[in-house]
């Protein structure tokens, strides 16, 4: 008598709950994902997901901490061989480093910086420390220039009382960096990330078929203007 086959384990199924939520991610957008089509794709039980993941929420939140922690790696990872004196280099391998990751990876850029999903709200005790891990380079970056007095804050206007109070705000939970390199860390991101969102948007210019030729000459600007 021929014994039924059992059914195939998956060695990781945390992980690869993950990488099939992407996938669907990738084809259908973040809002439809959903517990029991992933649970289909892997050919396993609903229920089997919810040990891991008690509900769709809670595989989102997973989700955006990777997503935050895979982007914190790499701006990391890109200032890993510089000297700290380079300021120059380092704020430029920041913003290649970004922007490679952002075409690498559109889905996990979009899901942590894109349309938020309706009825989600990210727990901050969770998202917040890989969101900041995320930023923190760019912000040493800019407070080490600041420290080295090669930081041109002389440039920008004068903070207006309410903006100085929200940096200050920032300053005691930040703890390390003048209220100018948080500010130009806010600045010099969104021009990156507006760029890098119009690149995977689709929305670039058709006849602008190099785009990081765009990003490349950004990034030197912000470099003229502020180092």
């Amino acid at each position: 008598m021929v014994r039924p086959l059992k059914k195939k384990q998956i060695p990781n199924l945390q992980e690869a709950i993950k990488e099939t939520s992407w996938t669907q991610i990738a084809e259908f957008g973040a809002p439809a994902l959903s517990l029991r089509a992933i649970a289909r794709a892997l050919k396993i039980t609903a229920p089997a997901i919810y040990n891991y993941f008690p509900s769709r929420d809670d595989l989102v939140t997973a989700l955006i901490v990777d997503a935050y922690n895979s982007l914190g790696d790499a701006q990391e990872g890109a200032l890993a061989n510089l000297s700290m004196e380079s300021h120059e280099a380092r704020l430029s391998a920041l913003g290649l480093a970004y922007r490679q990751w952002a075409v690498t990876y559109p889905q996990r850029y979009q899901l942590i910086f894109g349309t938020p999903i309706p009825n989600y709200h990210a727990p901050d005790e969770m998202t917040l420390p890989a969101s900041v891990r995320a930023l923190a380079p760019l912000i040493q970056v800019l407070q080490s220039a600041h420290e080295a007095g090669n930081l041109h804050v002389e440039r920008l206007a004068t903070l207006t009382p309410r903006l100085q109070s929200m940096l200050t705000e920032w300053q005691k939970f930040e703890g390390r960096s003048d209220a100018e390199a948080l500010y130009l860390a806010l600045v010099i991101w969104s021009r990156v990330h507006g760029l890098v969102m119009l690149e995977i948007g689709n929305h670039i210019p058709l006849l602008i078929n190099e785009p990081i030729e765009i990003f490349n000459r950004e990034v030197k600007n912000i470099i003229k203007q502020y180092l």
